[in-house]
């Protein structure tokens, strides 16, 4: 775990800011999944411990491109109204991943082993690693570009795409060309909101790092081995239904900090029944609800976005720096889990303060934010216009610059 967040840590940054100022992410993105697959597929040829080091890195280092670049491309299209659905469907392939890797993985392991003289977990690397690059493929052909460059669409809807971005905050979404590179990076390491988030967001990490650890937890119950990696899967497909109705109800309401709290409840509920009890049903419907709490993980995906909304330059670093900060809660639960006494109940023990400190830190976050719209209420700007950007927001809207600046004035954090 160590040895691959290195890597995907490092690269993150660096990553979005590249995938912000290129015009054809769509093919960075399948290059960087294509080379996932190929190095995950040769984790089933290592013989030695330095070997599996090095592929692990390797991986973390390509795989840093995927999540923070889909999340910044789905900012580009999407109003913040509408980004927390996109979001779920994206996540929602995450967690059906979890619940048919269980099964994928039960059927490798049980009818695989020596098969054409290899061990079934080489098999189980070969498969899934293919599976991957196959989709890197086609998804060079099917992932849009940016709104006013994709392929497929009319050069009208092309400039409807960019108009509806451009009336969500009231500016268009564009770096300005008075600026370095590197602008968006210093701004966002001055700006004190990614501060809050960073902590936050890695309590959360923390605390739903039993995702790792699914089919070790479920194993508690008793079954054999086969039947507890089938028992892992229903859990995280209920977890993606909560997450879509979770989500939508986020988007017609324009809410956030009570759709990130209420699944992080709903998980303390399963965690303390995981506590308190034996009973083998209650401990599986407390699976149930522990995976439920990646519903509000989501949505603060989604809060990040809206919360550094222009320039797009400082919302791709936001968005990575949070995320890559973050991983340190992975890495901290790696050991938080290794603690097996009494059916983890210290574990469960310290990812339930991990949920307390996330709530905390969100109620900070939501106050923070109610200042500033209160101070965009006083006529203060939520963030600085530049002239070329502000010529580009007339020209999208059909007005004059000094009309075009004040559009802003309308805007306002979600909270």
């Amino acid at each position: 775990m160590l040895i691959e967040s290195s890597g995907y840590i490092l690269m993150q940054i660096p990553s979005n800011m590249v995938i912000n100022r290129i015009s054809r992410p769509s093919l960075y993105i399948s290059v960087a999944m294509l080379l996932w697959g190929a190095i995950s597929t040769l984790s089933g040829n290592v013989h030695n411990f330095g070997g599996m080091v090095a592929i692990r890195f390797c991986i973390g280092f390509v795989e840093a491109a995927f999540l923070p670049g889909a999340l910044l491309i789905l900012s580009k299209w999407y109003t913040r109204r509408e980004l927390t659905t996109r979001n779920a469907i994206l996540f929602c392939g995450n967690l059906i991943s979890n619940a048919f890797s269980s099964l994928v993985g039960a059927g490798v392991l049980s009818n695989m082993e020596g098969t054409l003289g290899h061990r079934a977990w080489r098999w189980l690397y070969w498969i899934e690693g293919a599976a991957t690059m196959f989709i890197a493929i086609l998804a060079a052909f099917v992932l849009p570009d940016l709104p006013h460059n994709t392929r497929g669409f009319t050069e009208e809807e092309r400039q409807v795409a960019v108009l509806r971005m451009t009336e969500d905050v009231g500016e268009a979404d564009e770096d300005s060309a008075e600026q370095s590179p590197y602008a968006g990076l210093i701004m966002a390491v001055k700006d004190v909101k990614i501060y809050i988030m960073m902590i936050t967001f890695t309590a959360y990490v923390v605390g739903l790092s039993f995702n790792a650890f699914f089919p070790t937890l479920t194993g508690t119950l008793g079954f054999a081995h086969i039947p507890t990696l089938l028992m892992s899967a229903p859990p995280w497909a209920f977890s993606c239904l909560v997450s879509l109705i979770n989500a939508w109800h986020a988007d017609r309401t324009e809410e956030r900090f009570w759709h990130i709290v209420g699944p992080i409840l709903f998980g303390l509920v399963g965690f303390i029944i995981s506590m308190s009890t034996e009973i083998v049903a209650a401990r599986y419907v407390a699976l149930f609800l522990q995976a439920s709490a990646y519903a509000g993980f989501i949505v603060f995906y989604s809060w990040i976005s809206s919360s550094f909304p222009r320039p797009p330059a400082k919302r791709a670093v936001a968005i990575a720096m949070i995320n890559a900060f973050s991983q340190l809660g992975n890495i901290a639960g790696s050991y938080v889990w290794n603690l097996p006494e009494n059916g983890y109940r210290k574990s469960y023990g310290i990812v339930t303060a991990m949920f307390g400190v996330t709530i905390a830190g969100c109620y900070i976050f939501k106050r923070f934010l109610m200042n500033l719209n209160k101070k965009i209420d006083a006529g203060e700007s939520a963030w600085d216009v530049h002239g070329d950007v502000a010529e580009q927001t007339a020209r999208t809207e059909g007005v004059t610059i000094e009309e075009g600046t004040k559009l802003q004035r309308g805007f306002r954090y979600l909270v």
